[in-house]
């Protein structure tokens, strides 16, 4: 029998990493696992990497971004610079002393990218004036994900359970900072400090009276001048993922895990995730059947709320009373294979590799601009 042989040409995947904010290397620890569980045989994928001062370079094939003896991985800055010139979805690299030459066509990006510029809706309003699909939510719902202020506006609007929190904008801290101190006494003590745009559990602090309050707010101030503060909710922090369903079908949720973290951690913060090994995962999470479907529905109600797109994380609280409280959603949520999303899915029956197929399948889907 004669070997068959696809002749149809392959998906190119433009595989889009680091960035200029702090969650740099948490974004190259997610695109090494990518590009390492792409199936190549179906298509073909340039490396992208973002340097912490913003330019985009053509990144090596066969790396892996990890941590190596303490130190976090970073873009290296000496690569083919490259640009992504509006509506030609063609990329062109710009080696020094050269012509600008044609990298081709780009079918897809897969943004592997966390926090301000890329998780925000810039980098996706980008694509959108590029005229290029990519995976993951659109420039709103990004946007208002990785706010986490106006997330939790929209969220209270549809009906989800939100806990009590105060937002500090610039101003409010510089000019109005009594004002700011009373209304998080009004809180009850502890609190929770978090830049209201940034994730990876960056700049969080938990406060437990007015003078670790002041120094919380100002070490958020150092990643981003608005901050979120929250009441602490007492309960076991539960979190499911989402998924966008092919065609008009509605999203599918994960089976919920629980995050359990160890050692001398007041919360579940950066090093927790990322440094040490200090968490785990309960997949599926013991909690009754009827608590798990509702925190599934809820889940995929957030997802909706806020019009996601491809993959979000939902966490919640479920407390001692048996009730479940909404923490945020995470658009763009750690993507190791090891990571909670990617685990949530594979033990809901998608593995890793296949669920990096979906989201690319998703993408190609959807065209650019409004729908």
């Amino acid at each position: 029998m004669n070997e068959q042989h696809d002749s149809r040409p392959r998906v190119r995947v433009a595989v889009v990493f680091g960035g200029r904010n702090s969650e740099h290397a948490v974004s190259l620890m997610g695109a090494g696992s990518v590009l390492a569980a792409i199936d190549r045989s179906r298509y073909d994928v340039i490396p992208i990497g973002i340097a912490t001062d913003g330019r985009w370079v053509l990144a090596a094939d066969d790396q892996r971004f990890e941590i190596e003896g303490g130190e976090l991985p970073s873009v290296a800055e000496s690569g083919t610079a490259l640009a992504l010139p509006s509506g030609e979805g063609e990329l062109i690299a710009l080696d020094a002393g050269r012509i600008p030459a044609s990298l081709g066509e780009v079918d897809v990006v897969f943004p592997m990218l966390h926090g301000p510029f890329g998780e925000d809706g810039t980098i996706q309003g980008l694509l959108e004036m590029a005229g290029v699909r990519y995976v993951g939510s659109g420039v709103l719902a990004s946007a208002v994900g990785m706010d986490k202020a106006y997330m939790k506006a929209v969220m209270a609007a549809a009906g989800l359970p939100v806990g009590p929190y105060v937002v500090v904008r610039d101003r409010d801290w510089r000019l109005e900072r009594e004002r700011v101190l009373k209304d998080v006494e009004a809180l009850g003590w502890p609190v929770f400090v978090k830049p209201s745009r940034a994730g990876s559990s960056q700049g969080i602090s938990r406060a437990g009276d007015v003078e670790e309050l002041v120094r919380a707010v100002e070490f958020a101030r150092e990643h981003d001048p608005k901050v979120l503060i929250e009441a602490a909710i007492e309960g076991r922090e539960i979190e499911c993922a989402v998924l966008q369903s092919p065609g008009d079908a509605p999203p599918t949720a994960s089976v919920p895990g629980e995050v359990l973290v160890e050692g001398d951690h007041d919360f579940f913060d950066f090093s927790a995730k990322y440094i040490g090994s200090d968490m785990s995962l309960a997949v599926p999470a013991d909690i009754p059947p009827a608590v798990c479907e509702e925190l599934q529905a809820l889940a995929v109600r957030a997802f909706e709320a806020l019009g996601c797109e491809g993959l979000s994380r939902v966490d919640f609280f479920y407390t001692p009373s048996g009730g479940l409280v909404f923490n945020e959603i995470n658009t763009m949520p750690g993507f190791t294979a090891m990571s909670v999303a990617p685990q949530l899915w594979a033990a809901s029956g998608l593995p890793y590799a296949s669920l990096v197929d979906r989201l690319i399948q998703l993408a190609l889907e959807r065209p650019p601009g409004l729908r």
